[in-house]
């Protein structure tokens, strides 16, 4: 049976055409940054105009991304190893004295001490690279903690994390969580920090006091994304080889329930309310709906490639990248965009076409 909405479920979809596009992250409601992955930017989206406004550039290969709760600053993680002892480039706008107290005299890295990923810090109100920090791999998300002080990143090539200090710069703490760790959410209040550890099917649970792994919770399978449901008690994960959403229950560290996503899940979310949960297939080229109250699926079809996603807290809009490359048949139907054969304009072209169109849900 059709399920058709009556105004579109997907009111903005951002698409990224670089491989590593990450998810959207939110300023103010009104802005959305999108790492662009290898094209070496990050992309600002207007969210009323629903097209691309600006973009940050000096950044390599971004992925994972994070604002600071004030809003003021954008964290950025390189995927792309930076060579120890190589040269930091001086973000425009940043004096010689300022980029030699953040990165030191220049001097190359001691092998103990030699840093091998980066992390970008954007000013969000001029959209400049402002900073740029070292840290001990390369990284694929980002977490600020909640008090605004720390960034945690994630070294899939180095088992564990890293954390930052935002005032200093350095790396204080480097703890070991699995093989292959993905993704980072925190309860409110500064509460534990959760990771996912695709390697070997587990979740650590990080104190982020005194940063050490207070638990391991096997969930199986391959978690990647994740997020935290409203009360802090359960957490959705996508197990990227199984095909589902995992519910776990946080107070027993057991899944307790299994949603049907589809072929290579990616990007997770909660509606605002907390009642819906959002989550991309892949492998399908759909996005699916979860009732979290009777766990009906609805889906739509969704193309190319959905990937990252994000809800907007204020409205519930659903954000989306895509991790396609540009269509080899640009502008030979009216259903494709005849821009999107220039990078920059096929994100914003995507963005306007799908906005104004219904889209069909199927059971």
């Amino acid at each position: 049976m059709k399920d058709c909405l009556q105004r579109p479920w997907l009111a903005c979809l951002v698409a990224g055409i670089a491989l590593g596009a990450s998810t959207a992250a939110l300023a103010t409601g009104d802005r959305a940054f999108v790492p662009m992955g290898a094209a070496d930017a990050v992309g600002i989206i207007d969210l009323e105009r629903h097209q691309v406004i600006s973009t940050v550039s000096g950044t390599m290969n971004s992925h994972g991304s994070a604002l600071t709760p004030d809003g003021e600053q954008l964290i950025l993680g390189s995927l792309t190893p930076h060579e120890p002892g190589s040269e930091i480039a001086r973000p425009e706008g940043v004096t010689e004295d300022e980029h030699a107290a953040h990165h030191g005299d220049g001097a190359a890295a001691s092998p103990e001490k030699a840093r091998t990923g980066l992390l970008y810090v954007v000013d969000t109100a001029t959209s400049r690279l402002v900073r740029t920090l070292e840290v001990p791999g390369p990284v694929h998300h980002v977490l600020v903690t909640g008090d605004g002080r720390h960034v945690v990143a994630t070294h899939p090539a180095g088992g564990g994390i890293s954390v930052v200090s935002l005032d200093s710069g350095r790396v204080i703490a480097s703890l070991a969580t699995g093989p292959n760790p993905n993704y980072l959410v925190q309860h409110e209040e500064g509460g534990s920090i959760l990771v996912s550890n695709a390697g070997n099917g587990t979740i650590s649970e990080v104190d982020p006091q005194h940063w050490f792994v207070r638990r391991n919770m096997r969930v199986g399978g391959s978690p990647e994304h994740m997020v935290l449901s409203k009360d802090g008690q359960s957490l959705y994960v996508n197990d990227a080889t199984g095909g589902n959403a995992l519910a776990v229950d946080l107070a027993t560290g057991s899944v307790a329930d299994e949603y049907e996503i589809g072929a290579a899940p990616h990007g997770i979310d909660l509606s605002p309310d907390g009642q819906r949960l959002y989550a991309t297939s892949q492998g399908d080229n759909r996005l699916v709906r979860i009732s979290l109250e009777d766990g009906t699926r609805h889906s739509a079809e969704l193309s190319p490639a959905p990937y990252h996603l994000t809800v907007v807290p204020t409205d519930g809009r659903v954000l989306i990248t895509s991790r396609a490359a540009q269509h080899p048949t640009c502008g030979s139907s009216p259903r494709i965009p005849s821009r999107c054969c220039r990078p920059w304009s096929w994100g914003a072209s995507v963005t306007r076409y799908l906005s104004r169109h219904h889209v069909p849900i199927d059971p």
